[in-house]
Order: structure tokens, then sequence, then C-alpha cells
């Protein structure tokens, strides 16, 4: 009987960190969405301000909201930008390194790799600032050309300014995961394809690709996730550019709900809301290409 709790022993720890940081925020931010503030009075005084049951009223607001729609339609528009472009990139790189001919293999995946170890404010402040006109060398070059500067930061290239942000930051991770499958795959199929008369084209695009696909899934699926979640990028860019208000995107949105408006029960019901959205995404995506991709598993 003994033995049989040594496993829950070593989890132990585990599962306390994972209830105390994931589980019990969670139960208090729906907690907090299911609450409103009524205020009494002119709202003066340590009783003229009590928390009610608000039953679903905060996720009414939410969805009623229209400024929440357009940072959610805004997020769209910037993950259908990122997420074909970081994992096209990755995989090509990927491709490219498992190559039996490829030079400098290890100096490139570092190298690749490297701008994903750069924190994601840093790399902001330092892309905001090239793409500033008066700053940024590449804009500096194409004015002694005798070119106009570029604007980077307008109201429709703000989108490709944040993208390539986490374009730049991204690819270096997707890129070490595929390449990663990639080399758990035996060699014995290569050799087979290569006897067979098949080039390095055949055999990335009929032995590797179909083999890279659970791979490939799991990757989206933190692509999809990070994509959501879009925060640092376009909060440490805001200062540099009108382009970007506020609530640029859901979790802006969110923040300026709980810290700007002081209305902390409906920023509650907007992340419960994105929770919801992001779950139900992963999981679409999920049931959509299990088939295909773990089917041969099954």
């Amino acid at each position: 009987m003994l033995r049989h709790r040594v496993p829950y022993a070593f989890l132990s720890p585990a599962i306390v960190l994972f209830a105390l940081f994931m589980v019990a925020p969670i139960g208090y931010t729906v907690y907090l969405s299911l609450r409103r503030v009524q205020v009494k009075g002119l709202g003066l005084g340590a009783a003229a301000r009590a928390e009610s049951f608000a039953g679903f009223a905060n996720y009414r607001a939410v969805f009623a909201d229209g400024e929440f729609w357009h940072s959610a339609v805004r997020v769209l528009v910037y993950g259908s930008l990122l997420v074909p472009t970081m994992l096209g990139l990755a995989l090509l790189f990927a491709l490219l390194l498992d190559l039996p001919r490829a030079r400098a293999r290890r100096f490139s995946r570092v190298a690749i790799f490297l701008p994903y170890a750069v924190p994601a404010v840093i790399a902001s402040l330092m892309w905001g600032f090239m793409y500033l006109p008066s700053v940024g060398p590449g804009q500096y070059l194409l004015t002694a050309a005798g070119g106009h500067p570029l604007d980077l930061l307008g109201p429709t290239s703000i989108y490709f300014a944040v993208a390539n942000i986490a374009l730049w930051g991204g690819t270096g991770f997707n890129m070490i995961v595929l390449f990663t499958a990639l080399r758990a795959i035996p060699a014995e199929l290569y050799e087979a394809a290569r006897i067979d008369g098949a080039g390095e084209w055949q055999i990335a695009w009929r032995i590797k690709i179909p083999q890279l696909l659970p791979a490939l899934i799991m990757t989206s699926v933190f692509s999809l996730i990070a994509t959501v979640q879009v925060y640092v990028e376009p909060t440490t860019l805001r200062p540099l550019t009108n382009s970007l208000p506020s609530n640029w995107t859901p979790l802006m949105k969110i923040y300026q709900d709980a810290f700007a408006r002081d209305d902390i029960h409906t920023a509650a019901a907007a992340s419960v809301v994105v929770a919801a959205a992001t779950l139900v995404l992963s999981f679409g995506f999920l049931r959509l290409v299990q088939r295909r991709a773990f089917g041969a598993e099954q």
C-alpha cells in the first residue's frame, strides 16, 4: 500500500505549486467575473462600495463591448500574418539544416535560435527604435540613397511591425522543435528513398514533412496560444507611435479595464472569455488535424 503512494509523494510538490499558482488564480478570476461593485450614495466612505453577485452581467458587457471585438479582429489579422510565416520559415530552416551537405550546422542552429533568448521587451525596444525614421539605420540608408523614409509604424504597417518582432523571436524556437523531430526519423527511410532514385526535394516532401506533422501541430498550437495572448510587443511600441491604442489587443483591453478604469470584475470576465477562446481554438485545431496526423498511431 505504501509503495503505491510513493509516486504521489514525488508529485506532491508539483501538484501543490500547480494548485497555488494555476488553479487558485483561475478559480479566483472566475469568482471575480461573477461579482460587481455597487456604489451607494455619493460613493464616499468605507461602506459606500459593496460587492454583490452579478451573474453573467459582466460577460454580457464583454460581448456587447465593441472595443473588445475590434481588438479581437486586430489580433486575428496579426495572427494571420505571423503564424504561417513563422512556421514556414521554421520548417524551411529545419529542412535546410537537416540536409546531408549542410555546413556549419551547429553555428546555424545557435544563430537562428539566439533571438528567442532575447527578452520580448528588449527585442520590442530594439525593433521599435529601428522602425523610427530618425533613428533606424535602414531608414537612414534609404534617405541617404535618395529615397523617402518608410512609415513602419503607421496604421496599416503596424501589423507587420509587431508581427516582425514575434517572428524574429519565435522562428528559432519552432525551428529547434522541428529539427529535433527530424533527427528522430530513422535514417533507413532516407537510404531506401535514395536507392529508389529520390532527390533531396522528394525526400523532404514525401518523407520528412509527413513525419513532421505531429511536431508541426504542436508548434501550431503553441503559436496560436501565443498569438491570442500577445501583449508585450504592442505595449512596448505604444510610446513610439499613435497607431497603437491602449486596447489594441484583448489583453491590453483587459489591463486598461482592470487598472486604468478600476473595473476589475469586467476585466476578469474578459480574461475568462480570452482563456475560453484560446482553449476552443487549440482543441478545435487539434480535432481538425488529429485524424491525419495521429491516425497511424491510434
